[in-house]
């Protein structure tokens, strides 16, 4: 959707999403009741924005999981996972966007443990973990700051200098 066209950096952040059905092939001993599924319906969305858009996006995405985590009087933990063995992209970029998960997450005074190597392999993210009412915890929502896949899938827009750059990626799903 976001190559249909050049985008300029007057349109950022843009952001994108569906409600879409997912298929999983989960062994039957892995189901679990709602949590462990092989079908079901992910809000999933993708905030594309400016370097400088960063910090803000991320604040208002974590807004929007504790929004509706209260809503539901959801208790929950985060933890921040941080770059597993098999990841792409250099150290610097990865330093850059785990550093912007934590001062995020800590900018909201919301508590967090560090899940070493637990990343996805563009990006870390911030996992929440919703408690249930026999105490047990399950990963529900992430949170994913990817600053790889756009260059992996060459998208672009173009600076304010008149030359193409490449934007940074949310990954969301809250449920």
């Amino acid at each position: 959707v976001y190559q249909n066209e050049m985008h300029s950096y007057r349109d950022f952040p843009l952001r994108y999403a569906e409600l879409g059905l997912v298929h999983r092939h989960e062994l039957s001993g892995a189901l679990h009741g709602l949590f462990r599924v092989r079908a079901f319906t992910q809000d999933d969305a993708h905030v594309f924005m400016l370097p400088d858009q960063m910090q803000t996006e991320l604040m208002k995405v974590i807004e929007l999981f504790d929004r509706i985590y209260s809503q539901f009087g959801l208790k929950y933990h985060v933890e921040l996972s941080t770059k597993p063995d098999n990841a792409m992209g250099d150290d610097a970029i990865w330093e850059a966007a785990t550093e912007a998960l934590r001062n995020a997450i800590e900018a909201k005074g919301i508590p967090y443990v560090i899940n070493p190597g637990d990343g996805a392999f563009y990006g870390p993210k911030l996992d929440y973990h919703i408690e249930d009412s026999l105490g047990r915890t399950w990963q529900c929502g992430t949170i994913q700051l990817d600053m790889n896949l756009p260059e992996r899938f060459q998208i672009e827009y173009i600076g304010e200098d008149g030359q193409k750059h490449r934007p940074i990626m949310i990954h969301r799903a809250c449920f």
